[in-house]
């Protein structure tokens, strides 16, 4: 099996993974029988996810919403900080508006954001 086929696939191999767990840790030798079908199971689940649980890439809204839950601030809060508007800062947090490359640069240095993400590079 080069790759994982189906859901039910997915499944099986998850299970075997869960019974390995007990059986493989830090210590284990790489030339373990369990440590190498942990990882080569892990490697065949891990591709698999990529595309059929991607992510993707996290928006500059949110991470905006992101720095807000982690600093527990409000809109109101957020906006008196970035000195703008309440309504404004709801504009740039639902994506309704697209910050300009000033204000841009005000998100990247207030809220650790990185530039090449607020200027959609990264």
């Amino acid at each position: 099996m080069t790759k994982i086929e189906n859901e039910e696939q997915y499944n099986a191999l998850m299970q075997r993974i869960e019974s390995l767990l007990p059986l493989v840790n830090d210590s284990t030798p790489k030339t373990d029988p369990n440590y190498i079908e942990f990882e080569m199971l892990g490697n065949l689940v891990a591709d698999y996810e990529d595309v059929h649980y991607s992510l993707g890439e996290p928006s500059l809204f949110d991470l905006i919403k992101l720095r807000m839950y982690e600093t527990g601030i409000t809109t109101e809060k957020l906006a008196s900080f970035l000195g703008v508007s309440p309504s404004k800062t709801e504009e740039y947090i639902t994506g309704k508006t697209e910050p300009t490359l000033a204000f841009g640069k005000v998100i990247s240095q207030k809220l650790d954001i990185s530039p090449e993400v607020v200027l959609g590079l990264g």
